[in-house]
């Protein structure tokens, strides 16, 4: 563990990886819009989250259901990413693609149909509520996996050809480490909060 002033210098000098993941992800929203050549894809995708909405309407309390299957599913997903950026950060850079994809499908659905609500409603009453806090908190844990993930490949680069510069970025790997941990607590945290809002009070906005 390390002191909030640590941890905010550090959230900082991650500020790359941060925006370079919110382009990923904006990206994936102009191509979920955008590209009818994923639409089978994304159809699955929008199966899977059917059946998740259908367990929790067969649920006594449906709240706490929503509550529980939302945070523990962005809680998994997001504490996941971080480690899997083992694998040089392509799994996060999909994940981020994906997700981003969703979000630009439905928002292309609600455009489509005209007696779907406004986008702009749509947006500010069924995804900005909790997203204000969710998307930042899958985003940035998507930063650290791609971090994770560079330095994984900058050893093996060091490996192969600068053995000499190897125990510098070993030291990079351990210090990203230790930070994994405060961030993580951080970041589950924020996704409960996120949960709530998104069971509770965007619930209530979308039903207006």
């Amino acid at each position: 563990m390390f002191r909030l002033h640590e941890w905010w210098k550090h959230l900082k000098e991650m500020n790359g990886y941060i925006g370079f993941s919110f382009v990923m992800f904006l990206a994936g929203i102009v191509i979920g819009g955008t590209n009818d050549s994923f639409h089978a894809f994304l159809n699955g995708q929008m199966a899977g989250l059917q059946q998740l909405a259908e367990q929790i309407d067969q649920s006594q309390n449906k709240t706490l259901t929503m509550i529980a299957v939302i945070f523990f599913n962005n809680a998994i997903k997001a504490i996941l990413m971080m480690y899997v950026g083992v694998f040089f950060g392509i799994i996060p850079v999909i994940f981020l693609l994906i997700n981003g994809m969703v979000i630009g499908y439905l928002l292309q659905i609600v455009a489509l149909d005209p007696d779907s609500p406004s986008i702009i409603s749509v947006i500010f009453q069924a995804l900005l509520p909790h997203g204000i806090i969710e998307i930042p908190a899958i985003v940035i844990a998507c930063a650290y996996g791609m971090k994770f993930g560079t330095l994984i490949l900058r050893a093996i680069g060091q490996v192969i050809w600068h053995r000499s510069r190897l125990a510098g970025t070993g030291k990079e790997i351990e210090r990203l480490m230790i930070r994994f941990v405060p961030m993580a607590v951080v970041l589950i945290i924020a996704l409960f909060i996120a949960a709530i809002i998104e069971s509770t009070f965007t619930v209530w906005l979308a039903s207006m």
